[in-house]
């Protein structure tokens, strides 16, 4: 009797998933084989760290500049601060602004600082 790979299809369909199922394990015992997806190291880092791109910034004010008076005005209007603790803030340096806004919002926000004289990163 000669193999008949249309018949062999055939059969296969008309199996319920448990039966294929069982025939997966039985090929799997009886060849040493696995039905789990490979995983391909090089590809799988490099798609995987392109496609975490970052959704949350936050906006670190790295220093105040030569027009300190203004970027504490904006980090004010920013923040929401008194006076006392914009300013502390402002001559600390490297402190966030602003934790966990979104993209736009923490362009808007590092443009804003920076037309004041202030210089900013987003991380």
């Amino acid at each position: 009797m000669a193999f008949n790979k249309e018949q062999f299809i055939e059969d296969l369909k008309a199996m319920s998933v448990l039966e294929l199922k069982e025939v997966v394990e039985a090929i799997e015992e009886t060849f040493g084989v696995s039905a789990q997806p490979v995983a391909v190291a090089g590809g799988a880092a490099a798609g995987g760290a392109a496609a975490e791109e970052k959704s949350e910034f936050d906006v670190i004010l790295v220093s105040a500049g030569a027009a300190k008076l203004a970027v504490i005005k904006e980090v004010r209007g920013i923040t929401g601060l008194g006076l006392k603790e914009a300013k502390e803030l402002v001559e600390a340096g490297g402190k966030a602004v602003k934790e966990g806004v979104s993209k736009d919002e923490a362009e808007a926000l590092k443009a804003q600082l920076e037309g004041a004289g202030a210089t900013v990163e987003l991380k």
